[in-house]
C-alpha cells in the first residue's frame, strides 16, 4: 500500500482555487481521496495496534480532521485547509491525549506524535512525572532511534522561567518549561509516496510509542 500522488496534485490545485464552486465542482476527487485516506488510516491503525493495544477497534474515519476551516476568528476566509492531517489515538477522540499524526501537505508533510497541547491539569501531571522519573524520560528522549527521527526538541511553545510549582533548578527543568510534548519529522513528497513510505512510518510510529505510554501514564494519575 502507498500514498498516491492524486492527493498532491488534488491540495495543489485546491490552494490555488479556495473557493465552494471549484470545490463542488471537484467533490468527486475529494471522495475519491476520502476514501484513500481511510484506508491508509486503517492500515497504520492495524499495525499501531501491535504495539500500541490502545488503537485497538478504532474507527479510521474519526481519525482523520475536516478539510473545512473555522473562519469565524480568522482573517483569512477561504473556506478548506489546503491539507489533510489524521491523528490516530486511543477512544476515537482527535485531539485529547497522545496519538500518532500525520500531516499532508506539498511540500509541508510532517509525521509525528505525542501530546501537542495538554489541558492545564494534565500538563501538571506530565511534569510531575517529569521529575519523580526523570531517568525513564531522557532515557526515552536519547534513545539513538527516537533522536534520529526526531531529533532532541518539541514541537510546543517554552515557558521562559519554571513553571509554577516547579524547582528553578532541577534538572529536567528544560523539558519541564514545555507547555506540550509534540515531536515531528518533516516528509518529502517523494518519501511519502514511495513504496516504502508505508513501512518507515510505522517503525518511527513505534519509537514514538514509548513517549506516549509515559505521557498517558501521567495524565492517568489520580
Amino acid at each position: 500500500m502507498k500514498i498516491s500522488k492524486t492527493i498532491f496534485n488534488y491540495l495543489s490545485e485546491l490552494k490555488l482555487n479556495n473557493n465552494r464552486n471549484w470545490f463542488i465542482e471537484n467533490k468527486d476527487r475529494f471522495t475519491e481521496i476520502q476514501s484513500e485516506l481511510v484506508s491508509l488510516t486503517g492500515y497504520f491503525l492495524s499495525e499501531i495496534e501491535k504495539f500500541d493495544k490502545n488503537l485497538k477497534g478504532v474507527d479510521p474515519k474519526s481519525c482523520i480532521f475536516r478539510i473545512y476551516k473555522d473562519v469565524r476568528f480568522s482573517k483569512d476566509k477561504s473556506p478548506y485547509k489546503t491539507h489533510f492531517g489524521i491523528f490516530m489515538r486511543g477512544g476515537n477522540r482527535k485531539i485529547e491525549g497522545t496519538g500518532y499524526y500525520l500531516h499532508i501537505e506539498p511540500g509541508e508533510s510532517l509525521l509525528g506524535g505525542g501530546c501537542y497541547m495538554p489541558d492545564p491539569k494534565s500538563l501538571f501531571k506530565i511534569r510531575e512525572r517529569i521529575v519523580s522519573d526523570t531517568k525513564s524520560f531522557r532515557k526515552i528522549l536519547d534513545n539513538k532511534k527516537f533522536v534520529q527521527n526526531f531529533g532532541t526538541t518539541f514541537y510546543a511553545d517554552k515557558l521562559k522561567t519554571a513553571p509554577k510549582g516547579f524547582a528553578k533548578d532541577h534538572p529536567a527543568l528544560d523539558f519541564l518549561k514545555y507547555k506540550g510534548f509534540a515531536v515531528g519529522k518533516k516528509i518529502k513528497n517523494s518519501d511519502l509516496t514511495s513504496n516504502h513510505f508505508m513501512d518507515d512510518a510505522i517503525q518511527s510510529f513505534r519509537t514514538i510509542y514509548p513517549l506516549n505510554q509515559f505521557l498517558e501514564e501521567a495524565m492517568a494519575k489520580k
